[in-house]
């Protein structure tokens, strides 16, 4: 299967120039290159208890720690003002 940054044919282009994968493409994507896909775009935010106090943790989608805010409003707060999309894991 070839990388997906590496092709340009099949993918249709938005308005805004930026381009997005078919949907066959998608599909074949393996656990890890949807990881990589969503990294730089798609973060989520998980609760966790640090020193015996409630935070969230802010991680990347590929589970790389980014940040950690006392709640989840500050949290999803943070990731959408660095343009990105928030999940919240549970």
């Amino acid at each position: 299967m070839s990388d997906i940054n590496d092709r340009t044919d099949d993918v249709e282009e938005q308005d805004e120039g930026v381009t997005f994968p078919t949907a066959e493409e998608l599909r074949g994507l393996s656990p890890l290159a949807w990881a990589r896909y969503g990294a730089e775009s798609i973060a989520y935010a998980r609760p966790v208890v640090v020193n015996g106090q409630s935070a969230v943790s802010i991680h990347a989608a590929d589970g790389t720690p980014i940040g950690a805010a006392p709640t989840l409003a500050l949290a999803t707060a943070a990731i959408v003002q660095h343009g990105m999309g928030a999940a919240l894991v549970h």
